[in-house]
């Protein structure tokens, strides 16, 4: 198929070249001979008017004219590639599907290795491509280059679809000998201890947990802001300091350091995390199908709790 006057296979040559800097390496993902993918990478300098991969001692380098064209370029081989997937019915053990998604650092750490060995057993060609959280993950998901936001039920975007994924209560926690553990921890108690509180991103957001700490109306004193749920652990050892932390996150944690959890001593949200999905791949079969295996991981993830 060509489009003024470009053969649209020969965009996704490029897109490899590019990313190989090898026309030997890319050749051989391309499934073309050596000669063949010279033919292709001569037939686009040709189009474009301008050598896009240039010998710069024993390899190619992209010219500035290709370091700028590249980012457009896998945008559009992005949706190609979505347009694709939507379109057909999905075949998990056939699939070599990449699936993009938003999750904190808490979601990954506690979800991520049971969704890996389903994926490895069910569908052993499809990769995972994790992001963190980040100032501008709302407009890359409007914009279609994720998949999925892993996200609070608070921080939902409107006019898009979404799907509880699980349900986790918060804990409180500390090192194993903070004195404040000696006996039921009281509201009084909390409140006069020390914390360690979570920031994410750049602009230092609120989590899910200060936001509905900010609601109750009580000042904390909190010694450390970490930036990410996972450093909270390690950041209360020796010390008498205390955190809120989501419960699966706690468990994993105190099997490997000397950490105690309680109960938290006043009524706090039950958090659920939501999956949400841009309104236009209401349709996508893989994507259902992978939100169902998070489902599913995070149920397994529930009952294992409980024993």
């Amino acid at each position: 198929m060509r489009l003024k006057g470009l053969d649209l296979n020969l965009l996704v040559a490029l897109d490899i070249l590019l990313e190989e800097r090898s026309v030997t390496r890319a050749a051989r993902r391309l499934h073309l001979s050596q000669p063949a993918a010279s033919a292709a990478l001569g037939r686009l300098r040709e189009y474009f008017q301008d050598d896009l991969l240039v010998m710069h001692g024993k390899r190619l380098m992209p010219t500035s004219f290709a370091e700028n064209l590249l980012p457009e370029l896998k945008r559009v081989t992005r949706h190609i590639d979505d347009l694709v997937a939507m379109s057909t019915e999905f075949e998990p053990a056939r699939s070599e599907r990449l699936f993009r998604f938003m999750a904190s650092d808490y979601i990954v750490t506690v979800l991520m290795t049971q969704v890996l060995k389903v994926l490895a057993t069910e569908a052993p060609g499809v990769r995972l491509d994790m992001r963190l959280p980040e100032d501008s993950v709302y407009r890359v998901f409007e914009r279609g280059e994720i998949d999925l936001m892993l996200i609070p039920e608070e921080f939902l975007l409107p006019g898009h679809p979404a799907t509880r994924v699980l349900e986790e209560p918060c804990v409180v926690v500390a090192w194993k000998d903070n004195p404040l553990f000696n006996r039921k921890i009281s509201t009084a108690k909390f409140f006069d201890a020390a914390h360690v509180a979570v920031t994410l991103g750049p602009k230092r957001d609120p989590s899910f947990t200060e936001r509905n700490m900010e609601k109750l109306g009580h000042t904390r004193r909190i010694d450390v802001y970490a930036p990410h749920f996972s450093a909270v652990p390690w950041l209360l050892l020796d010390t008498p300091r205390i955190a809120v932390m989501q419960e699966r996150l706690a468990r994993k944690f105190a099997q490997v350091l000397p950490l105690k959890m309680a109960p938290m001593p006043f009524d706090f949200p039950v958090m659920r995390i939501m999956a949400q999905y841009h309104e236009a791949r209401e349709r996508d079969q893989g994507l259902k199908w992978f939100i169902q295996v998070l489902k599913s991981c995070a149920r397994d993830t529930a009952t294992r709790r409980r024993k």
